[in-house]
């Protein structure tokens, strides 16, 4: 039985669509919705596969990439969700706007950008987008948004709230995003509708761990625990802050006179802990 890793880290997300351009082709072209289907890449050069060590102190991986048409394409995986990974993607998206800037004077010259970013978190918890895993940015007229300022689109996928319309569904972007969801370090049998694919089945191929050196196995776990380690910081972090948030209005409702029942029922604090507050406020 063939063991494999999660395409969602560094090493391994970059050994599919950083190494074999069909691969990346075929991925941006089921995520995009292009006038003009992607026929050609080129890697950017000296930012495709950084070394091994340098990828333990990254969290963002990103694939770069120029299609004949001059279009550029900026691909990355987030593991979790921060605040400021959008302003991180316009940010970089723009640099390479305007870098273009360096090979022409001419500003109608410039090529598109776009930056297509799957997020393995979910980070747009409103009720009315509880459903919707696929967000296109663009630059439009708040009045008329068939006007639009070409030059930079962004593209955010996340994954959690991702789900198949059904097995019988055969397009890219749906069998990439099951390659993506669905091949993982837990998987003892690959599902037929991706092997199904010539292009799906090459990439799960990449994924069987026999596929890796020991070197980069110690790299892709140590990432792992990284990962896992820095999501854990945030939510204690995070938890910390609810916690004293929840605290200050237990002593604002223990001065105006609230019940501990009532307190506790509010902010969630046990009643013990309400207690306490209570006699220390005495």
């Amino acid at each position: 039985m063939a063991h494999y890793l999660d395409p969602k880290y560094d090493l391994t997300f970059k050994r599919v669509f950083g190494e074999h351009k069909h691969l990346c082709m075929s991925l941006i072209n089921s995520m995009l919705p292009l006038e003009k289907p992607i026929v050609s890449i080129e890697y950017q050069t000296g930012e495709l596969i950084p070394d091994l060590v340098n990828l333990l102190r990254n969290t963002v991986i990103d694939v770069r990439c120029t299609d004949t048409a001059g279009r550029q394409f900026l691909v990355e995986m987030q593991l979790y969700w921060d605040e400021s990974f959008k302003s991180r993607v316009l940010f970089n998206a723009s640099k390479a706007y305007v870098l273009q800037l360096e090979k022409t004077k001419d500003y109608n010259l410039l090529k598109p950008v776009y930056a297509l970013n799957f997020i393995n978190d979910i980070f747009e918890k409103s009720p009315e987008m509880q459903d919707e895993y696929y967000h296109h940015y663009k630059i439009v007229n708040i009045k008329d948004a068939e006007r639009q300022i070409k030059g930079l689109e962004f593209l955010f996928v996340e994954l959690p709230k991702f789900k198949p319309q059904g097995l019988a569904e055969k397009k890219l972007h749906v069998l990439w995003l099951r390659f993506l969801t669905e091949i993982n370090e837990t998987t003892q049998e690959v599902p037929k509708e991706l092997l199904e694919n010539e292009y799906i089945s090459e990439a799960i191929g990449y994924m069987e761990r026999t596929a890796y050196t020991k070197e980069q196995l110690d790299a892709y776990y140590q990432r792992k625990i990284d990962t896992l380690t820095s999501r854990s910081m945030l939510e204690n972090a995070e938890a910390k802050g609810e916690h004293k948030k929840a605290v200050s209005t237990a002593l604002k409702m223990i001065e105006d006179g609230v019940s501990v029942e009532n307190i506790s029922k509010y902010t969630a604090l046990p009643q013990e802990q309400i207690e306490q507050l209570k006699n220390k406020n005495r």
